[in-house]
């Protein structure tokens, strides 16, 4: 919700914007959105895609999850590195980077979101959780 004030918007702290700027201090936590109406998680969204409503209150996330997709990239790079599709324990899917070797990154893996954050894209890095065991890789 907008409040106009002279020439200039104003966000309220409940809008679905206020993810683009948080209020916490903290930079390095995940915050989300949740539909007031249907109970839907998602990452950086204006609207929510099931319900289309645009009554969302900002929650921040615990940082757990899991590799739900995960590729190799070897363009534009000087090294390969993964791009993953995060479920988090929230419900939500984020797009982010997993730290270790892009070919040890696997669907059902744990991840745990780090401290750093990628300076390229600005997407969340994530660090595995276990180490798995895989006797076939």
């Amino acid at each position: 919700m907008y409040h106009y004030s002279g020439s200039v918007a104003h966000q309220s702290s409940g809008s679905a914007a206020a993810v683009l700027e948080p209020a916490a201090p903290d930079q390095n936590a995940m915050v989300f959105q949740r539909c007031n109406w249907c109970g839907t998680a998602m990452y950086h969204r204006l609207l929510c895609p099931v319900c289309q409503g645009s009554d969302l209150r900002t929650e921040r996330s615990e940082g757990v999850g899991t590799v739900r997709h995960s590729t190799v990239v070897h363009r534009n790079t000087p090294a390969a590195r993964n791009v993953s599709m995060i479920e988090m324990a929230e419900g939500f899917v984020v797009r982010g980077r997993v730290i270790g070797p892009p070919i040890g990154i696997h669907s059902g893996d744990r991840v745990r979101l780090s401290t750093a954050k990628d300076p390229v894209r600005g997407e969340p890095v994530f660090q595995l959780l276990d180490e798995p065991y895989r006797a076939w890789t």
